[in-house]
């Protein structure tokens, strides 16, 4: 990846920004520029991350079905196995954060500590549940402090099955985007994922690369096990820092930024259709959180055959870097306060992605139509 320089404004980046996407399109081959059967060129994905996530809790059907209501392609459900090897949809195994399970005192005794991923991390686990004792929870919004809003929806949601967002992406002609979470560590404990997973999306026709699915890990052996086990896409994450947690227990000396080199890219394209980076690995921040100039990655991904879906797309400040946020850095209520979210969308529309992910999808929607109306 090359030599990056500082730009402390989005107004600097912009001679550079053409270029850079005068050169991407220039290299894509057509299956990367995307054409519909009319040879136009196809809009960019939006991705409901974890549905509607800016406005109801993260992973309820009634964020998923916010998100569609909002325009998204498709929607995100990551998935976690219950004791009763079931599939539902929750950011995370631990789920003190997301329900309001620490009012049931009922399930005290299960609060315990583990070790996920090297770490430890005390709560209440979805592998120690039931889905029958799962039906009792009710979701509650992850980010009360930016998104108080999203607290007059606590109590109101279950926790959905995976079979369910199945279900509601099927009658709304959506596509489903499944996160596996922690492989490794499902798989220590007998609860494995990709075999559900891939169960439940043959048995709902999800087959072969035209299927509306991808299928998206933070690990890389999982997903070589699904290139085995599926013909649907896959995608693979990768974050600004660290490594997969298989190359920790394996002793795999390679990172994250190992896998976005060239060489690292020509090896995912073996078993993967799509990359899944950081956003912050196409277009850097320094260490106040300014702009720095665009990476190559975009266009080298395309150059192996991959798709760029970069993650997570989101209106507050607090997430924008300084160059898109709005308001009085002194206020209080700043970090949650509205940024200007369609000027970053249109920065990554113009470095030539292929979707994205957002907890804002309406804003995606919206910031696409215009930034493409008459292209």
């Amino acid at each position: 990846m090359r030599t990056i320089t500082r730009r402390p404004t989005a107004l600097l980046l912009t001679a550079g920004l053409l270029v850079l996407a005068a050169t991407q399109v220039a290299v894509a081959t057509a299956g990367q520029r995307q054409v519909d059967r009319g040879g136009r060129p196809r809009l960019p994905l939006v991705i409901g991350h974890r549905g509607a996530s800016g406005y109801r809790p993260e992973h309820t059907l009634a964020s998923y079905r916010l998100a569609i209501e909002m325009g998204a392609d498709y929607v995100e459900p990551d998935l976690v196995s219950t004791k009763d090897h079931v599939l539902v949809a929750r950011h995370e195994n631990e789920i003190g954060g997301t329900t309001d399970v620490a009012d049931h005192p009922e399930f005290a005794g299960r609060r315990t500590t583990k070790t996920i991923d090297g770490r430890p991390v005390t709560g209440w686990f979805t592998e120690d549940f039931t889905l029958a004792e799962l039906r009792t929870l009710r979701a509650r919004e992850r980010l009360p402090e930016l998104r108080p809003d999203n607290t007059a929806f606590d109590g109101l949601y279950q926790v959905p099955t995976f079979q369910e967002v199945i279900e509601l992406a099927r009658r709304a002609g959506v596509g489903i985007y499944p996160e596996t979470k922690h492989p490794t560590y499902f798989d220590s404990i007998g609860l494995s994922l990709e075999e559900p997973l891939v169960a439940a999306l043959d048995a709902n026709g999800y087959r072969g690369r035209n299927a509306p699915v991808f299928i998206q890990s933070f690990e890389v052996a999982n997903l070589k096990e699904l290139n085995r086990k599926t013909k649907v896409r896959l995608v693979q994450l990768v974050d600004a820092t660290g490594k997969p947690y298989d190359f920790v227990v394996s002793g795999d000396p390679r990172t994250y930024a190992d896998l976005v080199t060239p060489q690292g890219l020509a090896e995912i394209a073996t078993y993967a259709d799509g990359l899944g980076p950081n956003k912050d690995l196409i277009v850097p921040r320094d260490a106040a959180g300014n702009l720095l100039d665009p990476t190559s990655l975009v266009r080298d991904a395309h150059r192996a055959g991959l798709v760029v879906h970069p993650w997570t797309f989101r209106k507050e400040n607090f997430f924008l870097p300084v160059d898109f946020r709005q308001g009085d850095p002194a206020s209080p209520q700043f970090p949650g306060a509205t940024g200007d979210l369609p000027a970053e969308l249109r920065l990554f529309f113009r470095l030539g992605v292929d979707g994205l992910f957002s907890d804002n999808p309406d804003t995606a929607v919206a910031s696409r139509h215009q930034f493409f109306a008459g292209r």
